[in-house]
């Protein structure tokens, strides 16, 4: 069932614990300041949301984006296209695959608060990516173990679990090594919603043992990627997807071979990372000043 709201923009849900399809909203074309408000409520409740049939270049997606917050540069270690600052190309042709779960960019002190990636080529078969609400997830935890997660703090860096599945120049990715230490569980800044801050770049426990680490973060990323709380979209060029990067993580299927996939993304920039009990998450390693220095 669609939902219309007052601005005529329309909504219609894609699963029980996140995603909505808009409608009724051109992001080519200048947008009244109600009609921004509606997507960014729309996007703060789904978590996820979907345009269908946009026809962007990059100056109308950068314009679109910067109604939704101050864009980042491309990407903290790839050089952008000339002259496309904020954007990052996601190529399979050139070895861009996200086929593990993850939340962008969590090995920097501030990853990014939301991602819109517009589709410009899809594999006629396969391709679908899945996300999935990590605010759901840290609600459906037993109470015991959320108290836990409350008290966690997490190291993650770009030299994890993701670079090795997922990154085919792994050399070129952790050349400078990137690592900071985030809450397990992050309040958002806007919403006040707990949430669980997991996924591939998440590499150890603070104050314990790797292994034991490494299982208790299994233990809890499990709970992020139950079906029910995972939404699954399949593309069509056109498609403008925006995300919610502070209560989300998605997974790329990498199940279409040799075809072409690609989409451009843009990035807004984030706050550093707080916990429940009001500290903050630190870089430990790497400078990422100019990627988040709002400058683009």
């Amino acid at each position: 069932m669609t939902v219309l709201s007052p601005t005529g923009v329309g909504i219609t849900r894609l699963a029980g614990n996140i995603g909505a399809e808009i409608s009724g909203v051109d992001a080519s074309r200048p947008l009244e300041a109600e009609v921004v408000a509606s997507v960014r409520a729309a996007l703060l409740r789904h978590k996820l949301i979907v345009l269908r049939d946009q026809d962007l270049d990059y100056d109308s997606q950068v314009a679109f984006a910067r109604r939704l917050g101050d864009l980042t540069l491309g990407h903290p270690i790839y050089d952008a296209p000339k002259n496309r600052p904020a954007l990052r190309e996601m190529d399979s042709r050139q070895g861009t695959r996200a086929n593990h779960w993850h939340t962008d960019l969590t090995f920097i002190e501030r990853p990014p608060a939301f991602a819109l990636l517009h589709s410009k080529i899809i594999p006629p078969v396969g391709g679908d990516t899945i996300w999935a609400n990590t605010a759901s997830a840290y609600q459906s935890l037993p109470a015991e173990l959320r108290d836990l997660a409350d008290r966690l703090r997490i190291v993650h860096s770009n030299d994890s679990d993701y670079t090795d599945d997922t990154v085919a120049a792994r050399g070129d990715y952790i050349s400078t090594r990137y690592e900071a230490e985030h809450p397990a569980v992050r309040v958002h800044p806007e919403t006040g919603e707990r949430s669980l801050l997991l996924g591939g770049f998440a590499r150890s426990v603070v104050g314990l043992p790797p292994q034991a680490g490494r299982d208790l973060i299994r233990v809890l990323q499990e709970y992020v990627t139950k079906p029910e709380q995972t939404v699954r979209w399949k593309w069509r060029v056109g498609d403008l997807v925006i995300w919610d990067n502070q209560a989300t993580m998605h997974y790329a299927i990498y199940d279409y071979g040799d075809e072409p996939r690609r989409g451009e993304r843009l990035t807004i920039i984030g706050d550093v990372p707080v916990g429940v009990d009001g500290r903050p998450g630190r870089a430990l390693a790497g400078d990422t000043s100019a990627y988040s220095g709002g400058t683009v």
